[in-house]
């Protein structure tokens, strides 16, 4: 009796010819679109499996050495400006000793001595001033270069990135002759206007502050002294 009433509620559900051709044909759709897949494309391709596999190697060849550039620029910006902060502490050091000197002086004689003198520390002035300068001009020289090598590589990977792409979107019907467009070749194709030394003091503001720091502070030598 248990088992009768168990059965009663058992409903099979028919399935018509029409219906197993639909789940069919859906089937057979499935399969064709992945088949026609551009990633199914390129794992068939061995040419283009093998510029895929090139060129995702270049993009992770190109990161690394952007990630090492902009680790060589964060340093260079570290060392620039412990440069100027030990410039500034030497006049400011260098200043408050000649004031101290020519306050503490009270012989007369010693006093129109050391003003015969002034030109002493206005040379020593100027020569440290002149060494700090320049050990920061030859650190933003080298600065704006790795600057230069990092925008170009970014500007390749960026056109890397690009052709992978279309690499990826396109399969099989990609054309395998044809290259990335490197930063040179887009820079030849486009007009650029610079006005060459705006670029350059706008580059070395750093340097251009530190000379006239340094012509106004040596002057002041014979002020402090006479």
């Amino acid at each position: 009796m248990a088992s009768e009433t168990k059965d009663a509620h058992v409903v099979e559900i028919p399935v018509d010819e029409e219906h197993r051709d639909k789940l069919s044909s859906a089937t057979d759709v499935t399969l064709a679109a992945i088949q026609h897949h551009p990633l199914m494309e390129i794992s068939r391709s061995p040419g283009h499996l093998l510029l895929l596999k090139l060129w995702q190697r270049e993009e992770a060849l190109f990161g690394r050495r952007a990630a090492l550039k902009e680790a060589r620029l964060d340093s260079a910006r570290r060392e620039i400006f412990q440069l100027c902060f030990s410039f500034f502490v030497f006049h400011g050091f260098f200043l408050t000793l000649l004031y101290t000197s020519s306050v503490n002086s009270t012989d007369e004689h010693h006093h129109h001595g050391a003003c015969k003198k002034w030109w002493l520390p206005t040379i020593l002035s100027l020569c440290t001033s002149l060494v700090f300068v320049g050990l920061v001009q030859v650190k933003l020289c080298r600065y704006w270069k790795s600057s230069r090598q990092l925008q170009r590589e970014r500007s390749d990977n960026r056109a890397l990135g690009r052709c992978v792409q279309e690499l990826r979107m396109k399969g099989a019907s990609f054309d395998l002759s044809k290259e990335p467009t490197t930063g040179k070749r887009m820079k030849s194709s486009s007009v650029e206007i610079k006005w060459r030394p705006l670029t350059w003091c706008s580059q070395y503001a750093v340097t251009l502050c530190l000379l006239c720091f340094a012509g106004l502070v040596a002057p002041a030598s014979k002020f402090i002294l006479c």
